[in-house]
């Protein structure tokens, strides 16, 4: 590698930013979920409305996941419209399915917090 590609990777590498932060309305339940690796991760939908003047659409409803042990203890006491805040990063994540190879794209949570509890009643 010359000096000048060397010096472009390192410059991109600190260009290169994924980080996410949203806040919005948790859509329903946080669901838990055993992969058949035996892996664990907790699911949920953030809905975070868009400015006004956005279009037709509104809001977005974003899938995220938890899969740190931290990141699942937050989001296992989230309950459907509390209003809370997720930190992460946007990943694509590859599985197989019955229907063969998929993907899907979600925010991998690393952080979150409840700021607002739901109405119960």
């Amino acid at each position: 590698m010359s000096a000048r590609e060397a010096a472009r990777a390192t410059e991109t590498a600190q260009e290169a930013v994924n980080e996410v932060r949203l806040v919005g309305r948790v859509s329903q339940a946080p669901e838990e979920r055993v992969l058949p690796s035996g892996d664990v991760v907790w699911t949920f939908r953030v809905v975070v409305p868009r400015p006004p003047g956005a279009g037709r659409t509104t809001v977005d409803a974003l899938e995220c996941a938890a899969w740190t042990a931290r990141a699942r203890r937050s989001v296992a006491s989230w309950r459907p419209d509390d209003v809370v805040e997720v930190c992460g990063a946007i990943r694509r994540r590859f599985f197989r399915s019955g229907a063969g190879a998929a993907s899907r794209v979600e925010v991998e949570m690393t952080s979150g917090r409840v700021i607002r509890r739901a109405a119960s009643g």
